[in-house]
Order: C-alpha cells, then structure tokens, then sequence
C-alpha cells in the first residue's frame, strides 16, 4: 500500500499492566509506521508523534511508553525528499525545520514517565538521536545504528548534543564525522544499547520493561525523570541554537542539496 494519508504515519496501542493495583495502569505503545520508508520522518509524522507523546503524558494511566518501528527498521532519520526540497534562501523555513525537531525531543524528554526504545532495526541520523533520548533501549544483535548525516553534506549538530554523555569525546568525534554505522553487540558496549535480545524479542520485551517500570512507584520515577533531564536541559537548548546557525551556512554553500540530490538519484555514498 502507498504511503498516503489514510495510512497512519504513527499507530498507538494501549497494553494494560497485569497485576497493577490500579486497573486502568496500560503502557502506551508508538508505532513508527512508514516501513516501506524505513520509518524515515515527514514533518507530518513528526507533528503526529509529538501529539500521541502529549497524550500519553496527559493520560493519568500511562504509566510508562514504548516506542518502536514497523518493518525492518526503527527510523532512518530525516526522509531526505522531504528537506532536499527546502529553499537554501528560506531561513525561515530551515529554522522551522529545526524548531520541529526541537518539538519532537523534547516531547520525548518531558514525558514524566519511563520510555524504552524497542530498536527493531536500523536507528540513523535524528531517528538515532531519538532513540538515545529514551530513558532504556532494547536492541538486537542485526540493528545498525549511527548518526551518517555528513555523508549527505548534513552537519551533526544535535547529534553531537545527544551522543556525548554517552559516548565522550572520542566516540563522538568518530560518529559525527565518519559517519560509520555499528551493529547491535558494538552499540551495546558502547552504551548505545541497554540490552541485546533475539530479533524476534525486542518489544515483546521491551513491553515486559515498560511493565515492570509502570508498575514503580510513580511520583519517585517522575521526580527522577526530572533531574536527569535538568542535567542537560540548557545543552538541548545550546544545540537548537546552534544548528540553526550551522544549518544556514551549510546550506548556503549547496553541498547538502548537492549530496541529498545524489543520494536520492541512488548514488549515495
């Protein structure tokens, strides 16, 4: 089926808790679904997946989220179709695109429940920083994940932002500018990963973790959500900064339209 407008970009489920105190306890489930796609995001989808974050974060009975992808892939990032259209003269438009992106994390961030990233298959570019941005991730061995954005004449701005608490400087510098892909053991070593499972596993595990964390005490996880995101709330507000200022005068040179353009003419890198 084509990727039309009666197909929801993004699915939501709600998986009631089994043996909650409370009866209307669920773990709310998000779905990335453009397989055909890769799960690579629209503005669109981006709008949809904040507001079903929103939601799950005003629902009293979510106490915890999954997200995941559809297909063979969790989220290949940007859908380059999508930005290569985008005016080099138009910073309004370049700001607007960045700002959207500042939406989507921080939605991620600000929910004040636990969330696990089911990583079903290759996370790159601003879907690996999303993924990084979920309090555990369940992988398995075959994903690929890594932030591949300068191979089309992207900067990594964000990126830098969301891998350095966890990578340090070394690993960081390695994946922004090499823009190499690791497969699931190396990102679990790496920290990329919290857990490694088998394929078939990874959200029927994952689920098992949202349970178990849904079932915690809720005003202690939500306390503690709070301060490790206060940490570094002013980088995420630094990095938003700077990639406006990073992006224009990328743009202004042409290389990322002229490597976009090659990528989508099936001559990537």
């Amino acid at each position: 089926m084509s990727d039309t407008a009666a197909v929801a970009a993004v699915v939501v489920d709600r998986h009631p808790v089994a043996g909650a105190e409370e009866s209307e306890i669920f773990v709310g489930e998000i779905t990335l679904n453009r397989p055909a796609k890769l799960n690579a995001w629209t503005a669109a989808m981006r709008a949809e997946l904040v507001a079903a974050l929103d939601a799950f974060a005003a629902e009293p009975g979510c106490r915890a989220v999954v997200v995941t992808g559809a297909g063979r892939a969790f989220c290949a990032g940007q859908d380059l179709a999508e930005t290569a259209a985008i005016d080099p003269d138009d910073h309004a438009a370049s700001e607007e695109w960045i700002d959207d992106f500042g939406r989507l994390y921080r939605a991620l961030r600000n929910l004040g429940k636990p969330s696990v990233a089911a990583v079903n298959g290759v996370a790159a570019g601003s879907g690996f920083q999303f993924a990084l941005l979920a309090d555990l991730r369940i992988g398995h061995p075959g994903v690929t994940m890594g932030q591949p954005e300068v191979l089309s004449g992207i900067p990594s701005i964000t990126g830098i932002w969301a891998m350095w608490d966890i990578l340090g400087r070394a690993k960081t510098t390695e994946f922004a500018l090499t823009g190499r892909l690791v497969d699931g053991t190396e990102a679990q070593r790496l920290g990329l990963l919290t857990r490694l499972v088998d394929e078939d596993a990874v959200r029927t595990e994952a689920l098992a973790e949202a349970a178990a964390l849904a079932s915690l005490p809720s005003g202690a996880v939500a306390l503690t959500k709070n301060r490790i995101r206060e940490l570094d709330d002013a980088g995420l507000d630094e990095a938003i900064a700077a990639a406006k200022k990073v992006h224009a005068a990328a743009y202004a040179t042409g290389e990322p339209q002229r490597e976009m353009a090659r990528f989508l003419a099936g001559r990537g890198r």
